[in-house]
């Protein structure tokens, strides 16, 4: 019965420290799988807000300085907001900056990872936008602003801009357009000429009408005034009995 014993108690303490090194594996691997997301800027949906404006792409000449914009918003405030930028280098993430902005209005003290980039934004203005100095045709790509918000249990959003490289920025043909500007304009030119002409026909023939009118009014008191005085004379020349 003792060697039984010992070697069930044996058995049982090897379980128990199978199952205790198990949950220390699952919970660092959530905890990768956390970082993982973090890293690669993986969003969820959540009060958090992050926008790169309503044009979310620039074509940009090389050798200039771009504007990179970013901004937060929360309906419920921030505490200890996180954020940070990557460029998508061909699927490998490359973090720019980073920072926390502990509550609102107070500024973040931001770790920058990259010679040319320097953060420009306020955290009085929900702004967390970056400049890129001297940009260069390896610039080009996408640019991930990422934020994690600890007041809303550390719910997260991200927003990507796109940055186009180019040697020259290209002329617009804008001929279709002002042919088509042209023909518009012509056509309205021309209605609003017809309303004009024929609110001067109608002016005159209305004009032309209450002289008639006047006219007969005019002939019409002439005749009358005529015939009395014809009578009286009638009258005048008739003998006495």
């Amino acid at each position: 019965m003792g060697p039984r014993r010992e070697k069930a108690g044996r058995t049982d303490k090897g379980t128990r420290s199978q199952t205790t090194r198990t949950k220390q594996t699952g919970k660092r691997e959530e905890s990768e799988q956390e970082q993982r997301k973090e890293e690669a800027g993986v969003w969820s949906v959540g009060g958090l807000e992050v926008s790169t404006g309503k044009v979310p792409h620039l074509f940009a000449i090389n050798g200039s300085t771009v504007l990179l914009p970013c901004t937060y918003a929360s309906c419920i405030g921030i505490k200890n907001l996180y954020f940070n930028w990557h460029y998508n280098n061909n699927g490998s993430m490359m973090k720019l900056c980073d920072a926390v902005i502990p509550i609102e209005g107070v500024e973040p003290k931001v770790s920058v990872f990259h010679e040319r980039v320097e953060f420009v934004g306020t955290s009085k203005g929900n702004n967390i936008s970056i400049l890129l100095y001297n940009i260069t045709y390896e610039d080009d790509g996408e640019y991930i602003c990422f934020a994690r918000n600890e007041k809303e249990k550390n719910r997260n959003h991200s927003a990507s801009y796109m940055l186009y490289v180019v040697d020259q920025m290209k002329e617009i043909d804008t001929t279709l357009t002002t042919i088509i500007v042209s023909v518009v304009g012509g056509v309205i030119g021309l209605s609003i000429l017809g309303m004009v002409i024929k609110a001067l026909v109608i002016n005159f023939l209305l004009k032309d009408d209450e002289k008639n009118k006047e006219c007969l009014v005019s002939s019409g008191n002439d005749n009358t005034e005529n015939g009395h005085s014809g009578a009286k004379a009638d009258n005048k020349g008739t003998p006495k009995a």
